[in-house]
């Protein structure tokens, strides 16, 4: 799909496996040396996916996906964690088969994966998860760890590049320790690369254990905005302070960082509170010119950092749209489609 490029303000819109699939980096260097991960957040839903859904990745010269299993948490505070890892039970795509399919599938096309499992919590999110005493917590990791350890053997078994071991549980990651003994645990059954999914709201810059893991990991939703539609240079303004603290992680840690979600509703708020579904708000006033004008403010500042070793944008379908499609996050059939197309156009940095 062509859309007419327009301008916004003054801005222009087992370790043998390693050696197949290695993503090199010097720990003593401030940059990768590979070129940086342009990548999307795979929705796996109910269908079956095909090697033709892949066609408009690579279009757009989109050369990774994540893609992201379930399990489950009554509530923050429930030590239990079920999960469905059989497609009959699980959505196609967030099933073991479907999760193996898909890899092999982008593999095909030249696309690598991050695998990104996430805990989903009734009614509330990752960032809640709080047991009530020690011997809750001791339970906790236990159930975690199979949770984790699982998708880290099917990420080993399937060649998957790199595999995240948490996303946003800002409270539980607090216990470092028990996340220093989760990556030994991890290490032992996964020769690939290792990240954690940190929230934008501090939780990244309180993590203790990054030395232990491959990637900084963070999911970017920043706050870039104060008021519906700003220009892109008030946005690519917004970004320094942020990118400031950012690369204060980078240097203590000395280790790339990878946003490993970060995505901009099509509405005209879009930039205030990024992290909302579309759903918090549905009366809001589309805008694919606010959406892209916040893609391209990425690109114009956080993207061009040294440090930065890739991006994944929140969210891509590969079947039909969302219901919510107009206000949705996904750039598909949007401005910000052709935004992702002239930014990843470079093979290398």
């Amino acid at each position: 799909m062509k859309f007419k490029l327009l301008l916004f303000g003054s801005a222009l819109v087992s370790f043998g496996l390693l050696a197949r699939f290695a993503i090199p980096f010097h720990e003593n260097s401030d940059s990768p040396k590979e070129h940086k991960q342009r990548g999307v957040c795979w929705v796996g839903g109910r269908q079956i996916v095909t090697e033709n859904q892949f066609i408009p990745l690579l279009k757009n010269n989109i050369d990774w996906i994540s893609q992201t299993p379930f399990a489950w948490q009554s509530s923050p505070s429930d030590p239990v964690i079920t999960m469905n890892t059989h497609s009959n039970h699980a959505w196609w795509g967030e099933s073991d088969e479907g999760i193996s399919e898909t890899t092999k599938l982008a593999r095909k096309s030249n696309i690598r994966t991050l695998l990104k499992p996430h805990l989903w919590i009734r009614n509330s999110w990752p960032g809640e998860v709080k047991m009530i005493d020690d011997k809750s917590w001791e339970e906790w990791f236990a159930n975690y760890r199979k949770f984790i350890v699982h998708y880290a053997q099917l990420a080993e078994t399937n060649h998957i590049e790199i595999f995240c071991i948490g996303t946003e549980l800002s409270i539980a990651s607090s216990h470092e320790q028990q996340w220093r003994i989760l990556i030994q645990e991890i290490r032992k059954v996964y020769s690939g690369k290792l990240t954690y999914a940190a929230n934008f709201n501090q939780e990244y810059q309180n993590i203790k254990f990054w030395d232990a893991l491959d990637y900084i990991g963070i999911q970017a939703y920043f706050s870039l905005a104060k008021i519906n539609n700003p220009t892109t240079e008030e946005l690519i303004s917004s970004w320094s302070s942020h990118l400031e603290s950012v690369e204060k992680i980078h240097k203590k840690y000395k280790k790339p960082v990878i946003f490993t979600e970060i995505g901009y509703r099509s509405t005209e708020d879009a930039a205030i509170e990024p992290w909302k579904w579309p759903q918090e708000n549905r009366t809001a006033k589309s805008s694919t010119v606010t959406q892209a004008r916040c893609y391209e403010a990425f690109f114009k500042s956080a993207w061009e950092k040294q440090w930065m070793a890739g991006a994944y944008f929140w969210k891509w379908y590969p079947h039909s749209t969302h219901a919510l499609h107009e206000i949705d996050f996904t750039p598909q059939g949007k401005l910000a489609e052709e935004i992702l197309f002239k930014n990843f156009s470079n093979n290398y940095d």
